[in-house]
């Protein structure tokens, strides 16, 4: 497979977790009246999301090792369709909350797996700047997730929204079986999988870096799930959450345009992340200020853009030490940064205040980043 099809191939499917899930963040508001729960526990849906996506990580990335990445990314795409139909017929809340389980833990295959399959093929500078152009496209998803999700639940509720990840993810699947190539070495050993994890544990890098993206993507979920109740106590419908989104994913896609032209001129990776720190901490800091007024979109703008401006610096550097267990230990490590992420967000739910959580998940962040003496890798 030519490389430039593979990576429009690559960009689809580490879109495909991301879209999956902004498509369902306007359903939320939807799936409280219907279900008759309170927005605190309809935003849990999202924490039950990342927590059971962080197991799916595990599993499909040890998969990777064992038997290949072609049959792990069409079992997981297999098995979120089949949960989305399970979905369509949920009767209960709680029956809604373990389809949606059941869904992210077979979402999780686009990540890990297309992660795994981009450091199979590509190394060091050429690495960071495949996920460069990654973080571009992935600055659309929000866009195409809440606007799509906004305007399918204000014409069918968040069945419509169902039905349509049905249709994507079975869409996938069928692209994945005619062209997705197999990059998995042939006679490998597979790592032992507690040998790997004791020594990320004592990897102080890899804790940086968990950290981090946890802290980045707390902050950026974190609108999502919260976002929908926010503008429905200020009057707004969900279609305005929907275009929220195209505005935000303006700011995402010009972090990591940045980031692409910041490295071309030889701005180091810590340098970067230090810098998104502190943009996501003045942005939250705006949020915090304005949250009263629909106005907060505006200094979210900043938020996003650091997202886009640290994410592919940690991601593409994070493993640089482990590539000859690149399945097992990005399945790891995704695994402790969902873990983290699924936390937060049950936290963030539970309080419904978007500014502070922001503001700590900037200063945190920044703190982090400063602490780093030589690049994370």
């Amino acid at each position: 497979m030519k490389s430039k099809s593979l990576l429009i191939l690559a960009i689809a499917l580490l879109m495909f977790p991301q879209i999956a899930q902004t498509l369902y963040s306007p359903a939320l508001a939807d799936i409280g009246q219907t279900f008759a729960v309170a927005p605190q526990q309809a935003a849990q849906t999202l924490s039950v999301y990342f927590l059971a996506f962080a197991f799916g990580v595990v599993v499909w990335g040890r998969m990777c090792d064992r038997i290949g990445l072609r049959p792990s990314m069409l079992a997981g795409l297999a098995l979120y369709a089949g949960a989305s139909v399970l979905a369509l017929n949920a009767r209960t809340f709680d029956a809604l909350l373990m389809a949606q389980a059941l869904a992210a833990f077979g979402a999780a295959v686009g990540s890990v797996v297309t992660q795994t399959l981009l450091r199979d093929r590509f190394k060091g500078a050429e690495l960071a700047q495949v996920f460069s152009v990654m973080g571009i496209a992935l600055a659309a998803s929000p866009a195409i997730g809440l606007f799509t999700g906004a305007s399918l639940v204000q014409a069918f509720g968040y069945r419509g929204v169902l039905v349509s990840l049905l249709l994507l993810s079975s869409a996938l699947w069928l692209w994945c079986l005619r062209t997705l190539p197999e990059t998995r070495p042939q006679n490998v050993t597979t790592p032992a999988l507690l040998e790997t994890l004791w020594r990320m544990l004592q990897d102080r890098d890899i804790w940086r870096a968990t950290l981090l993206v946890a802290l980045f993507n707390i902050a950026l979920f974190s609108y999502y799930s919260l976002g929908p109740f926010m503008f429905q106590r200020l009057g707004l419908s969900a279609q305005w959450f929907g275009y929220s989104g195209v505005i935000l994913a303006l700011g995402s896609g010009l972090g990591a345009w940045l980031n692409k032209r910041l490295l071309r001129r030889g701005a180091s990776g810590p340098q970067l992340i230090q810098l998104a720190g502190a943009l996501m901490w003045i942005g939250a800091s705006g949020v915090w200020l304005l949250e009263e007024s629909a106005l907060f979109v505006l200094p979210m703008l900043l938020v996003v853009l650091a997202f886009g401006l640290a994410i592919p610096n940690i991601l593409g550097s994070a493993l640089a030490h482990y590539g000859d267990r690149l399945g097992t230990a990005g399945a790891l490590f995704g695994l402790l940064y969902y873990l983290l992420i699924g936390g937060g967000l049950m936290l963030a739910a539970w309080g419904q205040a978007l500014g502070e959580t922001l503001w700590l998940c900037g200063a945190f962040a920044l703190l982090l980043a400063l602490s780093a003496r030589k690049p994370i890798v």
